[in-house]
């Protein structure tokens, strides 16, 4: 009974996804993970068609064809769910064994948890990480812009000018929260900084004042360094160099206010000095902030734990929690594209290669010889410089990454194919009249299944150590995505902020080394020399 309730929640939760991503799209709802195939079909145009296609289903102007398509496999794969005779789900006896076999292996089997985890993170998508709020309440209505498509411009809330016509900087809206005019709510996500072009500001910090000089924040000693003056919006209003807790230049008989603008000049081992310049007075220019307020500033990148930042800024200014999570779901879109494209022709050769021989074998051979001796860093740089800017993105690396991907696994399959055609249930298939498409498919395929179990996450390191290689000389991803490998290079290349190069390797030593975990105990648990079909 328990494994038949199960089996329909499984059934029901997979369809009732596939519906909401429907009236999602024809709604103009964003949601987190579910929207996805639509997404993918907006940055990748020839996923989608003219809207003449299917008018219905058509969205600004174009269908959208394989997210529906994706959310037609999803909901027949819940209907088939639902339907099945069985009472559960329950795993065929040998794959049954295979799965007590890796969860006796603690070390890959908690690689796996955690990477699950990560995943799961990872599908909040802009409930987690996001410039947009995920609800703001205005003039006693709710608007959720984190999960519309559609942009809102600031004359939504209440604001003027130029700000009414671009859309809404809703990190200053939560300033402005339950001020007369503005919303009386503004819910953030935890991150509020999109991965990439969403630079913050400077952080700031105030230091304090102790007996009429400027100390540290930590210490609550004499300051020494650059300090500024701010404007009430948070811009630099007057920079200043403080020796000891004093402006710099300090003059014998000067008054605190003027040593703030008198800027102090040496020539010949004597000082001199350069007066105020600007409109107005000096008593003018120095009123326009509060001189009690003398705050630190951390220009990018800036330290963890400073103006909101968790893991602190890189030199462009992004937040590095949010760059680094925009990183990963890059590098899980690059995997689900990746690895059905190389394993299926990968698969599709080494089988072919296999079932027949000869010379569909030879021809083979010498095709991959062929492509396997050209310099792949050489083709990306040439094709990097030929292929227009707006066509560069995923789509032209990922291709590239599969157009030389697919080689190294052919040689396993054909060989494995080679082993299997000799065995007698194939010779009793073909007795029987079976075809070779259905021997192919019905009878080796399936006994191909621990390989390919097998290679999937060495596969998927494959693909997460190259896209950050390419990143870092220069040839990946256009900086409209998020890269741990550019990360990797800002870092190296500014030493002198060690948390910009240390998230970027811990992130991807951790994720390289869960997959090579759940890869050694994947291989453990199938191979047949440990273990035998009567344990």
């Amino acid at each position: 009974m328990m494994g038949m309730k199960r089996k329909n929640l499984i059934a029901l939760l997979i369809i009732l996804a596939a519906c909401l991503g429907c009236l999602g799209e024809l709604r103009g709802w964003l949601l987190p993970t579910i929207s996805w195939p639509f997404t993918v079909s907006r940055e990748l145009p020839f996923l989608s068609a003219p809207a003449e296609w299917a008018p219905p289903l058509a969205v600004q102007g174009r269908f959208h064809w394989f997210g529906w398509a994706f959310m037609g496999v999803w909901l027949l794969v819940g209907l088939y769910i639902l339907v099945r005779r069985t009472n559960s789900l329950r795993l065929p006896p040998e794959m049954a064994r295979r799965w007590n076999r890796f969860r006796s292996i603690r070390r890959g089997y908690w690689s796996l948890l955690a990477l699950c985890g990560i995943l799961c993170i990872a599908g909040l998508d802009q409930c987690l990480v996001g410039k947009r709020a995920l609800a703001v309440r205005y003039n006693d209505e709710w608007y959720f812009p984190a999960f519309c498509r559609h942009v809102m411009p600031g004359s939504v809330f209440g604001q003027t000018g130029n700000e009414a016509l671009a859309e809404t900087d809703y990190r200053k809206l939560k300033e402005s929260e339950g001020r007369p005019g503005a919303p009386t709510m503004v819910i953030m996500p935890p991150i509020p900084y999109n991965p990439t072009m969403d630079a913050a500001a400077f952080p700031t910090e105030r230091l304090p004042i102790r007996a009429d000089k400027v100390c540290d924040a930590e210490n609550l000693l004499p300051y020494n360094g650059l300090a500024c003056r701010l404007y009430p919006d948070g811009g630099i209003h007057l920079r200043l160099r403080y020796r000891r807790g004093e402006p710099d230049g300090h003059v014998q008989g000067w008054d605190r206010e003027r040593r703030e603008v008198y800027s102090a000049v040496y020539s010949n081992g004597k000082l001199q000095t350069e007066r105020y310049r600007g409109d107005g007075s000096v008593s003018d220019f120095l009123a326009l902030t509060d001189p009690k307020h003398i705050c630190l500033v951390h220009y990018h990148p800036a330290p963890p734990l400073t103006g909101g930042h968790l893991l602190g800024t890189n030199s462009q200014g992004a937040d590095i929690a949010a760059y680094l999570f925009g990183g990963l779901q890059v590098n899980i879109k690059a995997a689900l594209f990746y690895l059905p494209v190389i394993y299926t022709i990968g698969l599709m050769m080494g089988m072919l290669m296999g079932y027949f021989g000869g010379k569909m074998d030879l021809f083979t051979q010498r095709v991959i010889e062929i492509l396997s001796q050209l310099p792949f860093l050489f083709v990306v740089m040439i094709l990097s410089d030929l292929v227009p800017l707006e066509l560069r993105g995923m789509f032209l690396i990922l291709s590239l990454l599969a157009l030389f991907g697919w080689m190294h696994m052919t040689y396993i399959f054909r060989t494995a194919t080679m082993k299997e055609k000799a065995r007698d249930y194939v010779a009793a298939a073909r007795v029987m009249g079976a075809g070779t498409f259905h021997i192919l498919t019905v009878h080796i395929l399936p006994n191909l299944t621990g390989i390919i179990v097998t290679l999937l996450p060495f596969s998927i390191a494959a693909v997460v150590l190259s896209l950050a290689s390419l990143d870092y000389m220069g040839f990946g991803l256009p900086d409209t995505y998020a890269s741990w490998g550019r990360l990797l290079n800002d870092g190296l290349s500014k030493l002198s902020s060690p948390w910009v190069v240390s998230a970027a390797f811990v992130s991807l030593v951790v994720t390289l080394m869960l997959v090579t975990f759940i890869g050694e105990a994947v291989r453990e648990a199938v191979d047949p020399r440990r273990h035998t079909y009567y344990e």
